[in-house]
């Protein structure tokens, strides 16, 4: 059985979080792709999306997500949109522990700050963060094995609450 766990979920839905104290609590490597992308490119996530796009940053994310996927003994928190990629939604599909972090958009406002760190949610960032979610919920919901709502929760409460849904 494998002994990787991967957290899914929009942004603010508290994956890097979550993913940190769990991987902690269980022992494990807590990976979080977006640090992983910056570290690999020594670019902030913003500055990457200046200078090549999505489409240039998903390429970069992809691979990095691949790669994440192939590590045992890991907590792995993927990107809000690295489930836009199909060959990561084919890896993620054969994954037992993808776990779906649910969050509400009143919830995840004062978690995102709705800083200028994302990109894509730097016009009229509400409706960009509603947006992006109704485009990406379906996904979330088909690829993942279980669900955690994170509202009005913190982030120690959610990563037990995983622990516990796993053991």
């Amino acid at each position: 059985m494998s002994s990787r766990i991967v957290l899914i979920g929009p942004p603010g839905s508290g994956k890097t979080s979550v993913g940190k104290i769990l991987a902690e609590e269980l022992k494990l490597k807590a990976i979080d792709t977006d640090r992983e992308i910056e570290e690999k490119s020594g670019k902030k996530i913003g500055d990457i999306f200046l200078e090549v796009g999505e489409l240039g940053f998903r390429k970069i994310e992809r691979e990095v997500v691949l790669d994440a996927l192939k590590r045992e003994d890991s907590v792995i928190s993927l990107g809000g949109g690295s489930i836009l990629d199909e060959e990561v939604c084919e890896q993620l599909a054969a994954e037992p522990k993808v776990v779906y972090l649910e969050v509400s958009i009143s919830n995840a406002a004062p978690r995102v700050g709705f800083n200028t760190e994302r990109p894509l949610l730097l016009a009229n960032p509400r409706q960009q963060w509603l947006k992006l979610f109704e485009e990406r919920r379906d996904r979330y919901e088909s690829l993942a094995r279980y669900r955690v709502s994170t509202d009005n929760k913190k982030a120690k409460e959610s990563a037990f609450e995983i622990k516990e849904l796993l053991s």
